[in-house]
């Protein structure tokens, strides 16, 4: 019986705990130097990242370059991952600042539209992301949050999700050139 409620108070105090986790990107909105995502990543970025097991393992390590520019009304970001094992990937995203201030985000591995909203210093996004796994696609629930920190620096973490329970984190550091 006392493992039982041993269990519960564990399962109470991560619900609790969750509860008390910032979800509203307005907590930032005063959170100085303001975000500007075109003026921030026009032109070319570097960011190196890594993807962490919820245990805390680091799993894979990975260096993006991303060459950004403004087609129309769309800003236009180019990526390229070189992987830790050598393996590449480019992932090109559409986004589209709509007439009510949120971002609209697609890329080809994005299921649907990413919803992105400003405040402040802070941007969260929020997908699906259709990410390959031993030739299997696996929907992943991305809930990812970008930080500036001065005119060229941006953190980024990402919590992935499935069916509701933490699979790991991406972490990146964005730097841009010039």
């Amino acid at each position: 019986m006392k493992k039982i409620l041993l269990a519960l108070g564990a399962v109470s105090l991560t619900f609790l705990l969750s509860a008390c986790a910032i979800t509203d990107v307005n907590h930032y909105k005063d959170v100085k130097p303001q975000l500007d995502l075109e003026k921030f990543f026009l032109g070319t970025t570097d960011a190196w990242g890594m993807f962490q097991q919820r245990n805390g393992a680091v799993v894979k390590r990975f260096n993006v370059v991303i060459d950004t520019k403004k087609i129309g009304d769309e800003l236009v970001l180019d990526e390229r991952f070189v992987y830790d094992d050598g393996s590449k990937q480019q992932r090109i995203w559409r986004l589209r600042k709509n007439t009510d201030g949120r971002w609209i985000g697609k890329a080809d591995d994005v299921k649907g539209e990413a919803i992105g909203e400003i405040a402040g210093n802070a941007l969260k996004w929020q997908y699906t992301l259709l990410l390959p796994v031993d030739g299997s696609i696996y929907e992943m629930a991305m809930d990812d949050w970008m930080y500036l920190i001065d005119d060229n620096t941006m953190i980024n973490r990402t919590k992935m999700n499935k069916f509701g329970f933490e699979v790991g984190e991406v972490t990146l550091f964005f730097r841009r050139r010039g």
